[in-house]
């Protein structure tokens, strides 16, 4: 009884709070990236914090590294981060290109960028990874492999 009580109270904290952060395989997205590198972003410190506690490198896609380098009107400072070794490109559209063809129909209704397409795609691939995103509303109604939910780490909901 003790035992499920632990787990169960594990199980209610968050992932800080367990110790388990440190253990987590991560995808980056595009709101991410950006708070991570904008100070005034309102995200900027849970961004910093996090990037503190995961692995890295955190993998992401070319769409969202172009993406970021728009929102912070700044290449250079995104380039900076796969430079250092914090974000790797490890995503080829053309090697995906019919799976994110049918994501892009299963999901028009939800207008998705390609971004997030290949964020979907990615987490197919990397299924014991997790997707940083500021995005959490069209995040939880995307799905992998037609049904799974994608594993998040977003912004406290008190700060949206």
């Amino acid at each position: 009884m003790d035992e499920i009580r632990r787990h169960l109270d594990r199980a209610q904290k968050p992932l800080l709070a367990q110790g388990v952060l440190p253990f987590v395989n991560a995808i980056a997205d595009t709101g991410f990236i950006v708070a991570f590198r904008n100070r005034t972003d309102e995200f900027h410190p849970w961004a910093l914090d996090l990037a503190r506690q995961l692995q890295t490198p955190f993998l992401t896609c070319e769409s969202v590294l172009s993406e970021a380098a728009f929102h912070l009107g700044s290449s250079e400072a995104v380039l900076e981060l796969v430079m250092a070794g914090m974000i790797e490109v490890d995503f080829d559209c053309t090697q995906n290109i019919e799976q994110l063809r049918d994501l892009a129909a299963r999901y028009a209704d939800r207008h998705p960028d390609l971004a997030d397409l290949c964020l979907i795609r990615m987490s197919e691939l990397y299924p014991k990874h997790t997707i940083i995103t500021v995005d959490e509303d069209d995040f939880r109604v995307y799905r992998r492999n037609k049904r799974e939910a994608i594993p998040l780490l977003c912004p406290p909901r008190a700060k949206r």
